[in-house]
């Protein structure tokens, strides 16, 4: 896991060249088609966090590798990644070259206008939020559309393409959401649902570890109630309540999904993952591991 990818890296390693509107102060917007930036003579996606928002439309047998989770989908996606979570994906089938699609990259400062509040808030764009939305034909017709649009306007000389073009882009961010239940706008609708999601948000601000130097520290319950100043009783109510599990198994949970992502996508050394996950000795994180998955770290690492 590296550090994160700026547009100036991705820019140069797709293109080997920099856009004249890279403007990072008042915001930068660019759309592609996917074939223009994929194929079998090009370099691999890194699995790492980007400092810019990507929406993606793509079609085919696909595996896509988000935080922790792996999603395999086989048909039409639409993939909205956020500059918090690192990603990447893989052909499951056929060749790079035979990937066809679309994707339109951002950063936050594009959007001088408030959306909802806040783009990072939207569903598709939060912590722990859902990437992906499968779409039938018609609806991979519907998004195609708005993409081919935004090509149309990105090279036009007109003096508000990107207000337009800002336009689109919460044009499929809403048509995303209305494909869901209206109720997955709804993140509190109690005290227990509150605190449970601040505490989720404090747990996964501390991830992803992107280098051996960067530690997990926080691992008690009591160490969240104190940040949220409630008592540790009322916070393992709460989220017994709303998520049937206990504080701790939460964490424990957390800790487990990093610790795998970070042994399939590193390449540190066992005791340098137990360090920067709050393991003080190699053995204590080798049982914690092998309790857990009836796997030694070592063994899981090379399956």
């Amino acid at each position: 896991m590296s550090k994160s990818e700026s547009i100036e890296e991705f820019y140069q390693k797709k293109f080997d060249f920099l856009p004249d509107n890279l403007q990072k102060d008042i915001g930068h917007f660019n759309v592609f088609r996917m074939e223009d930036c994929i194929g079998d003579d090009k370099p691999p996606m890194n699995y790492s966090r980007r400092d810019f928002y990507k929406i993606a439309l793509n079609r085919g047998h696909n595996i896509y590798h988000y935080a922790d989770k792996s999603v395999e989908i086989n048909g039409t996606a639409l993939m909205f990644f956020n500059p918090q979570v690192p990603y990447t994906w893989e052909l499951a089938s056929g060749k790079m070259s035979d990937v066809r699609g679309f994707f339109c990259i951002f950063t936050e400062a594009f959007f001088t206008e408030k959306i909802r509040g806040n783009i990072g808030d939207l569903p598709m764009f939060a912590v722990g939020g859902k990437p992906a939305y499968v779409l039938n034909e018609q609806q991979d017709a519907h998004v195609s559309s708005i993409f081919e649009k935004m090509l149309d306007e990105i090279n036009s000389d007109y003096m508000y393409k990107y207000d337009l073009l800002r336009n689109y882009t919460t044009e499929i961010t809403h048509f995303a959401l209305k494909t869901e239940p209206s109720e997955v706008l709804y993140k509190h609708p109690d005290a227990n649902s509150r605190i449970t999601s601040v505490f989720t948000e404090l747990l996964e601000r501390q991830f992803p570890i992107e280098n051996p130097s960067q530690r997990f520290t926080m691992r008690s319950a009591k160490d969240y109630a104190t940040q949220l100043s409630v008592h540790v009783n009322h916070l393992n109510r709460a989220i017994k309540e709303t998520t049937g599990k206990t504080t701790t198994h939460y964490i424990t949970e957390r800790l487990l999904s990093e610790a795998m992502a970070l042994l399939k996508h590193t390449d540190w050394n066992i005791s340098e993952i137990g360090y920067c996950l709050g393991f003080e000795e190699p053995t204590h994180f080798n049982n914690f591991f092998k309790k857990l998955t009836n796997h030694t770290p070592t063994s899981y690492r090379i399956v």
